[in-house]
């Protein structure tokens, strides 16, 4: 971060995201976070994350999207089945699934954007 003149602007915080409270930041990033858990938990969080976030905020989901045809990412698909074998609920999902539970938390111009490899992201906007 300091190599790239971040280290002022930008902030990582620990914590236990089911229990504390998301910090009040500009832009949340949640990682291979939501793959790990069942439907309810997915949209808990979003919505925790929508509270959080200020009018014009921005969260940034990423994972192995499967693309909505459920055709392409093979790696997302394989994934999602690795997920349902390792956690109780886990599932991976595609670009449109991700963006119907935020656009549901409250997120608006939501998009899917293709990332290096299998990965890809979706942003929304409180």
């Amino acid at each position: 971060m300091a190599e790239h003149g971040l280290g002022e602007r930008l902030r990582f915080y620990k914590g236990d995201f089911f229990k504390d409270p998301l910090p009040k930041v500009d832009v949340l990033i949640m990682g291979h976070i939501l793959h790990d858990w069942d439907l309810p938990q997915k949209q808990m969080l979003l919505a925790k994350a929508y509270d959080a976030l200020p009018s014009g905020g921005a969260l940034i989901v990423y994972d192995a999207i499967i693309d909505d045809e459920r055709k392409q990412n093979t790696f997302g698909l394989l994934m999602s089945l690795n997920m349902l074998i390792e956690t109780p609920g886990g599932f991976d999902y595609t670009g449109a699934d991700c963006k119907s539970w935020m656009q549901s938390a409250g997120f608006r111009n939501l998009r899917v954007e293709p990332l290096v490899g299998p990965e890809s992201m979706v942003v929304g906007i409180k």
